[in-house]
């Protein structure tokens, strides 16, 4: 794994970067397939952009069919159908596309996933494998596999394809609400930031949630690209990514994305906030956003108009309360 800090990517590796043009390609393709999740005026000044009721919880399904329907387009669809590594939501995702698309999905997952979400993986009909302690090992695993069988491998959080498929988000967010200042969104392996930022095209700002323990991007930023870091805390099975993304360190620096963390603490008190005040199931990784308003890790100027993402919400409902 090396050493919390090291950076583990070759300096000279080029960046990849996604565009605003990328996105509103991935839009048109996956239009029919993803839904048009709706945005909830919190407060006056306050939006919340409910990605937890997309098809099986998260925003995650945006990417997975940019990808997989941009490979058919390209006749790069293999027989062996595809396969992901995932904290939980990517590979749900990924299950739910292959089902609608009718390919064959393989799966693996830390055993640090949740059950609701491994028990949603096999209901989706995808084969799971669980492996490793962090998402990190389970993708080590999973491209192990991928070498064998040949499927199409779904990045969680790294592929153009699947940045773009994300910053759909954004898109729907600019048309739904004709713009806001400020869009917070939470971070682990950065695919829906980095999608979010080149879907904006400096719009709005865009401001980078992550937990203090699993601070991937403040980490890149401050030292200059991706390091390792620790992964620990309420937000690991869905923030979890050992270090950010290439495409997501290209796209954010470039655009001067600012990194902001919040406590576990804080991410528990805005899931209970989110249920209490507005009846909206979240996963804590979908309360991470929110959580950066209420500790005032970022506090909005007078009359700023501020959108959260709440980006997934497959957790057990018993614990909400």
């Amino acid at each position: 794994m090396g050493e919390r800090g090291s950076r583990d990517v070759d300096e000279g590796e080029p960046l990849v970067s996604v565009t605003v043009d990328d996105v509103e390609r991935a839009a048109a393709r996956i239009a029919g397939h993803a839904r048009r999740t709706p945005v909830l005026e919190a407060s006056p000044g306050l939006l919340l952009k409910l990605e937890g009721t997309q098809h099986t919880g998260s925003f995650k399904v945006r990417g997975g069919f940019n990808r997989v329907l941009a490979a058919r387009e390209a006749g790069e669809l293999p027989e062996a159908g595809v396969i992901a590594a995932s904290g939980g939501n990517h590979g749900l995702a990924v299950a739910h596309v292959a089902r609608a698309l009718g390919v064959r999905a393989e799966i693996f997952v830390p055993t640090v996933s949740s059950p609701v979400k491994v028990a949603g993986l096999r209901a989706l009909g995808a084969q799971v494998t669980q492996t490793g302690s962090i998402y990190a090992e389970a993708y080590e695993a999973s491209a192990k596999r991928a070498a064998e069988t040949g499927a199409l491998e779904i990045h969680a959080y790294d592929q153009p394809e699947v940045v773009a498929g994300q910053g759909t988000v954004g898109l729907e967010l600019l048309a739904q609400t004709g713009g806001v200042d400020t869009v917070l969104v939470a971070v682990g392996g950065g695919g829906l930031v980095a999608g979010v930022t080149a879907a904006l095209g400096g719009r709005a700002r865009v401001v980078a949630v992550e937990p203090e323990l699993i601070p991937t991007l403040n980490r890149a930023l401050a030292e200059g690209g991706p390091v390792r870091v620790e992964v620990s805390g309420v937000g690991a099975d869905a923030l979890g990514a050992s270090r950010i993304g290439r495409i997501a360190y290209g796209v954010t620096s470039a655009a001067g994305v600012e990194s902001v963390l919040v406590t576990d603490e804080a991410i528990v008190e805005a899931r209970r906030e989110l249920w209490r005040s507005w009846r909206v199931a979240a996963e804590h990784a979908g309360a991470a956003a929110l959580a950066a308003l209420r500790c005032g890790a970022y506090v909005p100027a007078p009359g700023e108009r501020v959108a959260v993402v709440v980006c997934g919400a497959n957790t057990d409902p018993a614990t909400l309360a």
